[in-house]
Protein backbone atom coordinates (compact mmCIF):
# COMPACT_ATOMS: atom_id res chain seq x y z
CA UNK A 1 0.00 0.00 0.00
CA UNK A 2 1.37 3.61 -1.18
CA UNK A 3 0.95 6.35 1.15
CA UNK A 4 -0.96 9.27 -0.28
CA UNK A 5 1.18 11.81 1.48
CA UNK A 6 0.58 14.51 -1.23
CA UNK A 7 -3.20 13.81 -1.47
CA UNK A 8 -3.74 13.51 1.93
CA UNK A 9 -1.61 17.27 3.22
CA UNK A 10 -4.16 19.19 0.42
CA UNK A 11 -6.79 17.46 2.12
CA UNK A 12 -5.50 18.29 5.46
CA UNK A 13 -5.03 21.72 4.45
CA UNK A 14 -8.17 21.98 3.02
CA UNK A 15 -10.43 20.84 6.16
CA UNK A 16 -8.19 23.37 8.25
CA UNK A 17 -11.72 24.81 9.46
CA UNK A 18 -12.36 21.62 11.45
CA UNK A 19 -8.50 21.31 12.59
CA UNK A 20 -8.63 24.71 14.22
CA UNK A 21 -11.84 23.83 15.32
CA UNK A 22 -11.18 20.62 17.59
CA UNK A 23 -8.08 22.75 18.63
CA UNK A 24 -10.05 25.09 19.96
CA UNK A 25 -12.29 23.13 21.47
CA UNK A 26 -9.19 21.51 23.19
CA UNK A 27 -7.98 24.46 24.27
CA UNK A 28 -11.24 25.79 25.97
CA UNK A 29 -11.51 22.23 27.83
CA UNK A 30 -8.41 22.51 28.74
CA UNK A 31 -8.93 25.93 30.34
CA UNK A 32 -12.18 24.89 31.89
CA UNK A 33 -9.75 22.21 33.56
CA UNK A 34 -7.09 24.40 35.06
CA UNK A 35 -9.89 26.32 36.38
CA UNK A 36 -12.37 24.11 37.96
CA UNK A 37 -9.16 22.24 40.06
CA UNK A 38 -8.07 25.90 40.54
CA UNK A 39 -11.12 26.76 42.44
CA UNK A 40 -11.11 23.43 44.18
CA UNK A 41 -7.80 23.78 45.24
CA UNK A 42 -8.39 27.48 46.30
CA UNK A 43 -11.32 26.48 47.81
CA UNK A 44 -10.35 23.62 49.82
CA UNK A 45 -7.19 25.59 51.02
CA UNK A 46 -8.91 28.45 52.30
CA UNK A 47 -11.43 26.13 54.63
CA UNK A 48 -8.21 23.92 55.73
CA UNK A 49 -6.93 27.28 57.03
CA UNK A 50 -9.80 28.33 58.64
CA UNK A 51 -9.91 25.31 60.68
CA UNK A 52 -13.29 25.18 59.13
CA UNK A 53 -12.30 22.00 57.12
CA UNK A 54 -10.25 18.61 58.30
CA UNK A 55 -7.44 16.98 56.15
CA UNK A 56 -9.83 13.69 56.38
CA UNK A 57 -12.60 15.40 54.95
CA UNK A 58 -11.10 17.59 52.61
CA UNK A 59 -9.41 14.77 50.79
CA UNK A 60 -12.81 13.11 50.40
CA UNK A 61 -14.33 16.33 49.10
CA UNK A 62 -11.40 16.48 46.29
CA UNK A 63 -11.75 12.76 45.30
CA UNK A 64 -15.46 13.61 45.10
CA UNK A 65 -14.47 16.43 42.77
CA UNK A 66 -12.46 14.30 40.83
CA UNK A 67 -15.21 12.36 40.16
CA UNK A 68 -17.45 14.66 39.47
CA UNK A 69 -14.91 15.94 37.23
CA UNK A 70 -14.19 12.65 34.82
CA UNK A 71 -17.77 12.01 34.61
CA UNK A 72 -18.71 15.35 32.99
CA UNK A 73 -15.60 14.80 30.88
CA UNK A 74 -16.61 11.84 29.47
CA UNK A 75 -19.90 13.37 28.48
CA UNK A 76 -18.07 16.13 27.11
CA UNK A 77 -15.74 13.72 24.74
CA UNK A 78 -18.84 11.94 23.63
CA UNK A 79 -21.38 14.57 22.56
CA UNK A 80 -18.45 17.32 21.99
CA UNK A 81 -15.39 16.29 20.79
CA UNK A 82 -16.41 12.94 19.39
CA UNK A 83 -18.80 14.46 17.31
CA UNK A 84 -16.59 17.03 15.64
CA UNK A 85 -14.31 14.75 15.16
CA UNK A 86 -16.89 12.40 13.32
CA UNK A 87 -17.60 15.58 10.80
CA UNK A 88 -14.05 15.85 10.26
CA UNK A 89 -14.06 12.24 9.23
CA UNK A 90 -16.85 12.71 7.01
CA UNK A 91 -15.43 15.91 5.15
CA UNK A 92 -12.59 14.00 4.74
CA UNK A 93 -14.14 11.02 3.48
CA UNK A 94 -16.04 13.46 1.06
CA UNK A 95 -13.35 15.27 -0.25
CA UNK A 96 -11.53 11.90 -0.98
CA UNK A 97 -14.32 10.72 -2.87
CA UNK A 98 -15.36 13.62 -5.00
CA UNK A 99 -12.71 15.84 -4.86
CA UNK A 100 -14.80 19.06 -3.83
CA UNK A 101 -14.51 20.91 -0.31
CA UNK A 102 -18.68 21.44 0.67
CA UNK A 103 -19.07 24.94 1.31
CA UNK A 104 -19.72 24.79 5.20
CA UNK A 105 -17.95 22.02 6.39
CA UNK A 106 -19.15 21.96 9.64
CA UNK A 107 -22.64 22.31 8.40
CA UNK A 108 -21.95 19.40 5.91
CA UNK A 109 -20.07 17.52 8.63
CA UNK A 110 -23.32 17.94 11.31
CA UNK A 111 -25.18 16.77 8.71
CA UNK A 112 -23.45 13.54 7.40
CA UNK A 113 -23.25 12.43 11.20
CA UNK A 114 -26.91 13.10 11.82
CA UNK A 115 -27.74 11.23 8.33
CA UNK A 116 -25.92 8.27 9.73
CA UNK A 117 -26.44 7.87 13.52
CA UNK A 118 -29.42 9.42 14.95
CA UNK A 119 -27.78 10.33 17.96
CA UNK A 120 -23.94 10.39 19.43
CA UNK A 121 -24.70 7.31 21.75
CA UNK A 122 -25.30 5.39 18.69
CA UNK A 123 -22.30 6.76 16.61
CA UNK A 124 -20.11 6.09 19.60
CA UNK A 125 -21.79 2.21 20.25
CA UNK A 126 -20.69 1.86 16.55
CA UNK A 127 -16.85 3.07 16.78
CA UNK A 128 -16.59 1.14 20.41
CA UNK A 129 -17.77 -2.52 18.31
CA UNK A 130 -15.01 -1.36 15.44
CA UNK A 131 -12.28 -0.78 17.95
CA UNK A 132 -13.05 -4.25 19.73
CA UNK A 133 -13.30 -5.72 16.30
CA UNK A 134 -9.79 -4.24 15.45
CA UNK A 135 -8.21 -5.03 18.30
CA UNK A 136 -9.39 -8.81 18.44
CA UNK A 137 -8.49 -9.34 14.48
CA UNK A 138 -5.21 -7.68 14.83
CA UNK A 139 -4.02 -9.82 18.68
CA UNK A 140 -5.32 -12.90 16.14
CA UNK A 141 -3.31 -12.01 13.06
CA UNK A 142 -0.41 -11.29 15.42
CA UNK A 143 -0.50 -14.05 17.85
CA UNK A 144 2.24 -15.63 16.31
CA UNK A 145 4.60 -13.45 17.89
CA UNK A 146 3.82 -14.53 21.23
CA UNK A 147 5.77 -17.45 20.75
CA UNK A 148 8.66 -15.57 21.11
CA UNK A 149 7.74 -13.89 24.29
CA UNK A 150 9.52 -16.85 26.41
CA UNK A 151 12.84 -15.75 24.94
CA UNK A 152 13.62 -12.45 27.13
CA UNK A 153 15.55 -10.68 24.77
CA UNK A 154 12.84 -10.33 22.59
CA UNK A 155 9.85 -10.14 25.25
CA UNK A 156 10.46 -6.07 25.82
CA UNK A 157 10.70 -5.78 22.04
CA UNK A 158 7.25 -7.88 21.19
CA UNK A 159 5.63 -6.01 24.46
CA UNK A 160 6.99 -2.15 22.11
CA UNK A 161 5.51 -3.62 18.92
CA UNK A 162 1.87 -4.94 20.58
CA UNK A 163 1.93 -0.97 22.13
CA UNK A 164 2.65 0.34 18.55
CA UNK A 165 -0.15 -1.70 16.83
CA UNK A 166 -2.65 -0.70 19.45
CA UNK A 167 -1.86 3.18 18.37
CA UNK A 168 -1.98 2.42 14.83
CA UNK A 169 -5.52 0.74 14.98
CA UNK A 170 -6.48 3.92 17.16
CA UNK A 171 -6.31 5.58 13.34
CA UNK A 172 -7.93 2.46 11.82
CA UNK A 173 -11.22 2.68 12.99
CA UNK A 174 -11.62 6.36 11.77
CA UNK A 175 -10.21 4.79 8.60
CA UNK A 176 -13.93 2.82 8.83
CA UNK A 177 -15.81 5.74 9.83
CA UNK A 178 -14.85 7.43 7.18
CA UNK A 179 -15.70 4.18 4.42
CA UNK A 180 -19.18 4.30 5.98
CA UNK A 181 -19.77 7.88 5.39
CA UNK A 182 -18.43 7.16 1.85
CA UNK A 183 -21.75 4.10 1.15
CA UNK A 184 -24.61 6.07 2.38
CA UNK A 185 -26.98 3.45 0.61
CA UNK A 186 -25.62 1.29 3.48
CA UNK A 187 -26.84 1.52 7.00
CA UNK A 188 -24.50 2.58 9.81
CA UNK A 189 -24.02 -1.67 11.11
CA UNK A 190 -23.88 -3.33 7.30
CA UNK A 191 -21.10 -0.06 6.07
CA UNK A 192 -18.88 -0.63 9.41
CA UNK A 193 -19.13 -4.24 8.89
CA UNK A 194 -18.15 -4.17 5.20
CA UNK A 195 -15.46 -1.54 5.99
CA UNK A 196 -13.59 -3.98 8.42
CA UNK A 197 -13.93 -6.61 5.74
CA UNK A 198 -12.20 -4.49 3.19
CA UNK A 199 -9.68 -3.96 6.72
CA UNK A 200 -8.96 -7.76 6.81
CA UNK A 201 -8.52 -8.38 3.19
CA UNK A 202 -5.90 -5.57 3.15
CA UNK A 203 -4.56 -5.24 7.16
CA UNK A 204 -0.91 -6.02 6.17
CA UNK A 205 -0.10 -3.09 4.07
CA UNK A 206 -2.52 -0.71 5.81
CA UNK A 207 -1.81 -2.31 9.71
CA UNK A 208 2.19 -1.82 8.56
CA UNK A 209 1.79 2.03 6.53
CA UNK A 210 0.14 3.12 9.49
CA UNK A 211 2.68 2.03 11.99
CA UNK A 212 5.16 3.76 9.69
CA UNK A 213 3.77 6.79 10.07
CA UNK A 214 2.81 7.30 13.75
CA UNK A 215 6.35 6.41 14.07
CA UNK A 216 7.15 9.31 11.80
CA UNK A 217 4.65 11.43 14.06
CA UNK A 218 6.60 10.87 17.24
CA UNK A 219 9.79 11.34 15.64
CA UNK A 220 8.59 14.27 14.66
CA UNK A 221 6.87 15.20 17.93
CA UNK A 222 10.31 15.06 19.63
CA UNK A 223 11.68 17.00 17.16
CA UNK A 224 9.30 19.79 18.03
CA UNK A 225 9.87 19.24 21.19
CA UNK A 226 13.56 19.64 21.28
CA UNK A 227 13.43 22.86 19.23
CA UNK A 228 11.03 24.15 21.93
CA UNK A 229 13.38 23.30 25.09
CA UNK A 230 15.65 26.47 24.84
CA UNK A 231 12.27 28.62 25.37
CA UNK A 232 12.53 26.99 28.73
CA UNK A 233 16.61 27.43 29.34
CA UNK A 234 16.42 30.81 28.04
CA UNK A 235 13.76 31.75 30.76
CA UNK A 236 15.26 29.70 33.48
CA UNK A 237 18.63 32.01 33.12
CA UNK A 238 16.62 34.70 34.17
CA UNK A 239 14.95 33.43 37.10
CA UNK A 240 13.97 30.17 38.75
CA UNK A 241 10.09 31.16 38.20
CA UNK A 242 10.15 31.30 34.56
CA UNK A 243 11.80 29.12 34.63
CA UNK A 244 8.76 26.92 35.51
CA UNK A 245 6.57 29.25 33.50
CA UNK A 246 9.15 28.66 30.33
CA UNK A 247 8.13 24.64 31.16
CA UNK A 248 4.54 25.09 31.40
CA UNK A 249 4.71 27.32 28.22
CA UNK A 250 6.73 24.98 26.12
CA UNK A 251 4.63 22.01 27.20
CA UNK A 252 1.48 23.74 26.04
CA UNK A 253 3.03 24.58 22.56
CA UNK A 254 4.03 20.77 21.85
CA UNK A 255 0.54 19.60 22.69
CA UNK A 256 -1.12 22.28 20.88
CA UNK A 257 0.93 21.31 17.72
CA UNK A 258 1.02 17.40 18.46
CA UNK A 259 -2.70 17.11 19.14
CA UNK A 260 -3.44 20.04 16.83
CA UNK A 261 -2.11 19.28 13.94
CA UNK A 262 0.09 16.25 14.02
CA UNK A 263 -2.26 13.96 14.96
CA UNK A 264 -5.38 15.31 12.49
CA UNK A 265 -2.63 15.26 9.71
CA UNK A 266 -1.83 12.00 10.23
CA UNK A 267 -5.50 11.10 10.78
CA UNK A 268 -6.21 12.63 7.35
CA UNK A 269 -2.98 10.24 5.46
CA UNK A 270 -4.37 7.06 6.98
CA UNK A 271 -8.07 7.33 6.07
CA UNK A 272 -6.81 8.93 2.73
CA UNK A 273 -4.95 6.19 1.82
CA UNK A 274 -7.26 3.69 3.36
CA UNK A 275 -10.16 5.36 1.27
CA UNK A 276 -8.22 4.79 -1.85
CA UNK A 277 -7.26 1.64 -1.53
CA UNK A 278 -10.00 0.04 -0.27
CA UNK A 279 -11.83 1.43 -3.18
CA UNK A 280 -9.99 -1.10 -5.67
CA UNK A 281 -11.18 -4.40 -3.90
CA UNK A 282 -14.77 -5.48 -2.01
CA UNK A 283 -16.51 -7.06 0.48
CA UNK A 284 -16.33 -10.96 0.26
CA UNK A 285 -17.73 -13.73 2.22
CA UNK A 286 -14.32 -15.45 2.43
CA UNK A 287 -12.69 -12.65 4.60
CA UNK A 288 -16.12 -12.01 6.81
CA UNK A 289 -15.89 -15.59 7.77
CA UNK A 290 -12.28 -15.85 8.34
CA UNK A 291 -12.46 -12.16 10.79
CA UNK A 292 -15.48 -14.20 12.25
CA UNK A 293 -13.12 -17.13 13.25
CA UNK A 294 -10.93 -14.80 14.73
CA UNK A 295 -13.17 -12.18 16.60
CA UNK A 296 -16.28 -12.86 18.20
CA UNK A 297 -16.81 -8.71 18.07
CA UNK A 298 -17.26 -9.01 14.44
CA UNK A 299 -19.85 -11.88 14.81
CA UNK A 300 -21.66 -9.30 16.89
CA UNK A 301 -21.38 -6.83 14.21
CA UNK A 302 -22.34 -9.26 11.62
CA UNK A 303 -25.65 -10.05 13.59
CA UNK A 304 -26.61 -6.27 14.22
CA UNK A 305 -25.71 -5.59 10.46
CA UNK A 306 -28.16 -8.57 9.33
CA UNK A 307 -30.89 -7.35 11.93
CA UNK A 308 -30.89 -4.00 9.65
CA UNK A 309 -31.15 -5.47 6.52
CA UNK A 310 -32.84 -9.26 7.06
CA UNK A 311 -34.29 -9.46 3.70
CA UNK A 312 -32.30 -7.12 1.10
CA UNK A 313 -29.47 -9.48 -0.24
CA UNK A 314 -28.20 -6.40 -1.90
CA UNK A 315 -26.10 -5.89 1.14
CA UNK A 316 -24.67 -8.91 1.20
CA UNK A 317 -21.30 -9.59 0.59
CA UNK A 318 -19.99 -10.48 -2.32
CA UNK A 319 -20.62 -14.51 -2.12
CA UNK A 320 -17.57 -15.68 -5.14
CA UNK A 321 -14.14 -17.10 -4.01
CA UNK A 322 -11.46 -14.40 -4.01
CA UNK A 323 -8.47 -14.50 -6.01
CA UNK A 324 -5.36 -12.11 -6.56
CA UNK A 325 -3.06 -9.81 -5.01
CA UNK A 326 -5.48 -8.41 -2.37
CA UNK A 327 -6.73 -11.60 -0.93
CA UNK A 328 -4.60 -12.00 1.97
Amino acid sequence: MVLHFRKATSIFRKTMPFVLLRMGVGILLGLVTVLYFGVILWFGLSLLDSGTLSGPIAGVGLLVAVVLFVGAWRLAARYILYMVKAGHIAVIAHIVETGEVPPNQFQYGKERVTEHFTEASALFAVDALIKGVIKQFNDGALSFAKSFAVVPALRQLIQIVGKAVAIAASYIDEAIIAYMFTNPDKNAWTAARDGVVLYGKNWRPVLGSTMLIVLGMYAAGLGVLLALTPLANVLGNLSPALEVTGWAVVGGLFLTIYVGFLKPWVKTVVITTFLIEAGETSPDSATMDRIADRSEKFTELMSKADEETPDDRSEQPDRTPVTGAKAQ
